[in-house]
């Protein structure tokens, strides 16, 4: 895990949103995108983090 709870919860929140976009607003396919931002919220782990050596859990490293 490399994502914090306050990081995961925007990130839910952030996916929704633009999850939204797909059934209201401008009805477009780019929408779908909201899956990744969700995704990554629910599993706790941000390969862009990882390759950029980011952390905001603060569970300490084993």
């Amino acid at each position: 895990m490399n994502v914090g709870t306050i990081d995961r919860a925007l990130r839910a929140i952030v996916g929704l949103v633009i999850i939204s976009l797909v059934f209201i607003g401008p009805h477009t396919p780019w929408g779908w995108l909201g899956v990744v931002p969700l995704a990554t919220a629910a599993f706790g782990f941000c390969p862009a983090y990882r390759l950029l050596g980011m952390n905001t859990c603060p569970i300490a490293k084993r």
